[in-house]
């Protein structure tokens, strides 16, 4: 039997939650005995379908996901629906209309987003699995601010069939996990999972000079080249990753101000009405820009990774921060990459900051090689060993 009293003592002080299915409860199969919370913006039959905004508020899923058939047919109990940002557009999960999730290892500080409810309740044990969906990181940046495992398939290896999209060439629904184990249970579920031959060839990072990342994260990722044992290869890309991860912002700008151009002003917040301003305002010159980049990145980032075992790369260039900071605009500079090149990627922890504050180490990986991706991240767990369960977590 589940505890929801105990659930939603728990939950108050985070917010990962918006609601509970009280009636749930799992079957048989992979998944039996494990609890999975979904992120509001996939639909589960019979809860509320918001997708963090206003002007779904009240509207009600007709029918589980496609994703979400899966785990329900692999045993899983589905327990209720996770707080995010608003439309999924953000990265600190400071919702307007149902409120700001806390970070399970330090209350005050953001869980990240968009899917930062998902990140705050698998780190604090409300759930074994949560579901998030990352349009350029929105599953792996709050596996990494909460300390926990993300996985974000290529976005042909998933069904996005139940979800409310924010960028239809970009957005993947993928799982965060307390484990390895854990989150390669889901993913074989939930996806197109390869097991093909291993891949060969050197890892590879990346050489980037455009990215203003902490210094604790750049002496964490150093430890993380050392320990890898082998000669890690340098890549170059022709764009630095801010302008490229901003091409993509400005995609999803422009699919999410079309989405909402009907929507009553009142029924979005000032932030999300200003952030969708930014696509429809682009010349045309600078939008072809745009797509220029996008499609020379996701090539060039598919060849590097056919010629090597993975790409490795800091999950975010920072930790966690608080609540009362302005979100950073680079936190997708690194992780945009794998949703352009359409690619399957892994955060994983890698240490923590100054501050106590847990840090990522991404892996980006080939499309039918997902079984070595999970391997390769094994060896770095392995070595790692920097997993810690924060101070607020339920014990079941």
């Amino acid at each position: 039997m589940i505890d929801f009293d105990a659930l939603v003592r728990a939950n108050a002080p985070l917010n990962a939650f918006t609601d509970f299915d009280g009636s749930a409860e799992g079957g048989g199969g992979a998944l039996a005995g494990l609890t999975v919370g979904v992120k509001a913006n996939i639909a589960v039959a019979g809860m509320p379908w918001t997708a963090g905004c206003e002007v779904y508020r009240g509207r009600v899923a007709p029918k589980d996901a496609a994703v979400v058939t899966k785990l329900r047919a692999a045993g899983a109990a589905i327990i209720g629906m996770l707080n995010m940002e608003e439309a999924a557009l953000g990265a600190k999960t400071d919702n307007p209309w149902f409120g700001k999730t806390q970070n399970p290892h330090k209350t005050g500080y953001t869980p990240g987003g968009s899917s930062g409810g998902s990140g705050s309740a698998v780190a604090a044990g409300l759930c074994d699995i949560a579901l998030g969906t990352d349009t350029m990181g929105s599953v792996r940046i709050p596996a990494a601010y909460c300390g926990v495992y993300g996985f974000k398939p290529a976005q042909t290896s998933v069904s996005q069939e139940g979800l409310e999209l924010a960028e239809e060439w970009l957005d993947c629904i993928g799982p965060l996990a307390r484990s390895l184990d854990l989150l390669e249970s889901a993913a074989r579920v939930m996806t197109d999972f390869g097991d093909g031959d291993a891949a060969s060839g050197p890892l590879v990072t990346l050489a980037e000079t455009g990215v203003d990342c902490e210094l604790e994260v750049i002496e964490k990722f150093r430890d993380v080249i050392r320990l890898a044992g082998s000669e890690i290869a340098v890549a170059q890309l022709a764009h630095p990753l801010s302008r490229i991860r901003f091409a993509g912002f400005i995609k999803t700008s422009k699919a999410m101000a079309a989405h909402f151009a009907d929507a009553g002003q009142d029924k979005l917040s000032a932030n999300l009405q200003k952030l969708l301003t930014y696509g429809p305002k682009r010349s045309d010159a600078d939008w072809a820009e745009d797509q220029a980049i996008l499609a020379e990145t996701a090539q060039a980032v598919q060849d590097i990774v056919a010629k090597h075992a993975a790409i490795i790369l800091p999950t975010a260039p920072q930790g966690a921060f608080s609540h009362s900071e302005d979100a950073p605009a680079n936190q997708a500079d690194y992780t945009c990459l794998a949703n352009i090149a359409n690619l399957p990627a892994i955060s994983l922890p890698m240490g923590v900051d100054d501050a106590g504050m847990p840090l990522g180490l991404q892996i980006v990986g080939r499309t039918g090689h997902e079984a070595d991706l999970f391997q390769l991240a094994r060896e770095f767990d392995a070595k790692l060993q920097a997993y810690r369960r924060p101070d607020h977590f339920l014990a079941k």
